[in-house]
């Protein structure tokens, strides 16, 4: 793994967090407990914070950064970030899904609750409101997020990969 500081601020990483090998955090990032950061991931706090929060899966080949004195990162509790997502001087609110391959520009808002579909496309400034599905390039609300949605999939995930993350830490 590079955990590495820029401009004398290093990364601050909480308790219990999993950090795989060759994934990247550098600079003002601040990470809470029960965090993972997987193969090829990238937490890049060289030009803005990143603030993250508990239970936050960043997955393989995700980018997390930030636009310069403009647009910082933060990230609220139980977020899960799937594989080759970019998440890009935004707010992302509590118990969110975002799926594979999305990318969620600078100043936009993800509501809590609420699922970006993969592949989809937040232009800048775009407004999730809180429990809502946004799918499609750029995304648009397709639908709220149901019950069953939120248990079976929001939940579910963030509290899958601190599972998974348990896997790494055992010796051997």
């Amino acid at each position: 793994m590079i955990i590495k500081s820029v401009k004398g601020i290093s990364p601050k990483i909480g308790e219990n967090c999993y950090i795989a090998e060759n994934a990247t955090i550098v600079g003002d990032v601040v990470m809470g407990e029960e965090c993972s950061v997987w193969f090829n991931a990238v937490v890049r706090g060289d030009v803005h914070y990143i603030k993250m929060g508990n239970k936050v899966n960043v997955q393989d080949g995700a980018v997390i950064h930030c636009t310069y004195q403009k647009s910082p990162t933060t990230i609220g509790n139980n977020v899960s970030i799937g594989h080759n997502a970019i998440v890009h001087g935004c707010t992302v609110e509590d118990d969110v899904l975002i799926g594979m391959g999305s990318i969620i520009m600078d100043d936009c808002v993800v509501g809590s609750n609420s699922i970006i579909a993969a592949g989809a496309v937040l232009t800048k400034g775009t407004r999730v409101p809180p429990g809502s599905v946004y799918a499609g390039m750029p995304a648009r609300k397709i639908k709220e997020v149901s019950k069953d949605l939120s248990e079976g999939e929001i939940r579910r995930i963030a509290n899958s990969y601190v599972k998974y993350a348990s896997w790494f830490k055992e010796p051997g």
